[in-house]
C-alpha cells in the first residue's frame, strides 16, 4: 500500500471520531440534562489546559525512539477513557474524564502532522493528499452520525468514538512507518528536549504567528460547541445538520487537494491573511440566523476560514522551528489554536449561546480581527520569506 494513502487512512481513523464528537457531543450532553454553560465548560477546560499538557506530552513523545510509539499509547488511552465516559457520574466525573481523553486526543494530529510533514518534505508528495483523506473522514463521521440521531440514541455518539480511536491505536501500529524521532535514532536527554522547548516560547516571530493563527482558528469554538444546537432551534433537523457540517469539510478536501500549486504561489503569511479574512465574513453572516439556503455557500467559507488558515499554521511552524524542537513546536501551535484560546473561546460561548443565541458568533469575529493585526507583522520577518 503505499504510503500516502496509508497516512492517509491513519488520519482518517483520527478524524472519523473528532467528526463525531465535534458536532454531536454537545448534543449528548445535553440530552443528559447539561446547561449550555456546563457544556461550554467541560468543552472548555482541556483546552485552557492544553497550554502546559500539549508541549507536555510532545516532550514526553519525543522520549521514545520511534515517533509512533507515543501514538499507540495515547490512543489506547484514549479508548479507555471515552468508554468511561458511559459512567453515570454526572457532570463532575465527565469533567475528569472529558478533560484526560480529550488532553491525550488533541495530541495525536499534531504528532502525525510532525511525520506527514516530514515524510512529504523527504518523499515529494503534497502533504494535503493524507490530510484531505482525514477531513473526508470527518465528513463521514458528520453525516453518518447525523442519520443515526435522527433514528437512534446518542448514546451512539460515545459508541462511535470509542471505535474510531481504537481503530486509531491499531492504525498506529500498522499504518504509520517506523520513523525515528531523531536523526541518529537515539532519544535526546529531558534536558535537551526542555531546551528546544524553552526556545520557542523566547522566540516573539514564532509566537506571533502561532497566536495570530491561533486565534484565527479558535474563533470557530462557536461553531464546534453550538452549531448543531441553534441550528436545532431553528428547526432544522440532524441529518441536515450533518450535511451542512459535511459541505464545509468537503471545501477543505478540495482546497488541501487540488490547490497546491496555488498554495505555494500565495505563500502561508498571505494564506493565512485569506483565512482571517473569510472567517470575519463567515461568523459576521451566521451571527443574524440566516435562512437554510444561504447556510450551504456560508459553509464553504470553511475551506479558507480553517482549512488555509490550518496549512497556513504548519508552514510557519515548520519555517520557524528545526528538527530537534519540530514536535514541540507543531504541539505548541496545536495547544493555542486548539487549546488555551479555543478554552477561552469555548468557555465564553456557553454563557453567549444561553443569553444571546447566534448573536455569540461575533465574539468570534472580534478574534479574527485580531488575529489578522497580529498576521500583518509575520511580512517583516526575512525567516518567512520565499526561498
Amino acid at each position: 500500500m503505499p504510503l500516502t494513502v496509508r497516512l492517509g487512512l491513519f488520519y482518517g481513523a483520527i478524524f472519523i471520531g473528532t467528526g463525531v464528537s465535534s458536532p454531536y457531543l454537545p448534543v449528548w450532553f445535553a440530552e443528559h440534562g447539561l446547561s449550555g454553560s456546563r457544556i461550554g465548560l467541560i468543552l472548555s477546560l482541556p483546552m485552557l489546559a492544553r497550554a502546559v499538557t500539549a508541549p507536555l506530552l510532545a516532550v514526553w513523545a519525543d522520549s521514545f525512539r520511534l515517533r509512533r510509539t507515543a501514538l499507540l499509547i495515547l490512543a489506547l488511552a484514549v479508548t479507555a477513557a471515552y468508554a468511561l465516559m458511559a459512567l453515570p457520574g454526572g457532570f463532575a466525573w465527565w469533567t475528569v474524564v472529558w478533560f484526560a481523553a480529550s488532553s491525550m486526543y488533541a495530541t495525536l494530529s499534531p504528532l502525525a502532522d510532525v511525520i506527514v510533514l516530514a515524510r512529504a518534505r523527504r518523499d515529494g508528495f503534497n502533504f494535503g493528499w493524507p490530510r484531505g483523506i482525514g477531513s473526508a473522514a470527518f465528513i463521514v463521521g458528520n453525516v453518518g452520525m447525523g442519520a443515526i440521531l435522527t433514528r437512534g440514541s446518542s448514546d451512539l455518539v460515545l459508541v462511535w468514538m470509542v471505535a474510531a480511536v481504537a481503530l486509531t491505536a491499531l492504525g498506529a501500529r500498522v499504518l504509520l512507518p517506523p520513523d525515528p524521532v531523531h536523526e541518529e535514532g537515539s532519544a535526546l536527554a529531558l534536558s535537551d528536549r526542555m531546551a528546544g522547548l524553552n526556545g520557542l516560547l523566547r522566540d516573539p516571530m514564532f509566537m506571533t504567528a502561532v497566536v495570530s493563527a491561533g486565534l484565527i482558528q479558535s474563533a470557530h469554538a462557536f461553531y464546534y460547541g453550538f452549531s448543531t444546537l441553534a441550528w436545532k432551534r431553528q428547526g432544522i433537523p440532524e441529518d441536515l445538520t450533518g450535511l451542512l457540517w459535511g459541505a464545509g469539510v468537503a471545501a477543505e478536501i478540495v482546497f488541501m487537494w487540488f490547490l497546491e500549486p496555488w498554495r505555494r504561489r500565495v505563500g502561508p503569511r498571505n494564506l493565512l491573511m485569506l483565512g482571517g479574512a473569510a472567517a470575519v465574513v463567515r461568523w459576521s453572516a451566521l451571527a443574524f440566523a440566516p435562512p437554510l439556503w444561504a447556510l450551504f455557500p456560508l459553509q464553504l467559507l470553511h475551506a479558507l476560514s480553517y482549512a488555509a488558515t490550518f496549512l497556513a499554521s504548519l508552514l510557519l511552524v515548520e519555517r520557524l522551528s528545526t528538527p530537534r524542537n519540530a514536535s514541540a513546536a507543531q504541539a505548541l501551535n496545536s495547544a493555542l489554536s486548539g487549546g488555551v484560546l479555543s478554552g477561552l473561546a469555548t468557555m465564553a460561548s456557553g454563557p453567549l449561546f444561553d443569553h444571546f443565541g447566534v448573536r455569540g458568533y461575533l465574539l468570534m469575529s472580534v478574534m479574527c480581527v485580531i488575529g489578522l493585526a497580529g498576521a500583518l507583522r509575520l511580512y517583516g520577518v526575512r525567516r518567512l520569506d520565499p526561498v
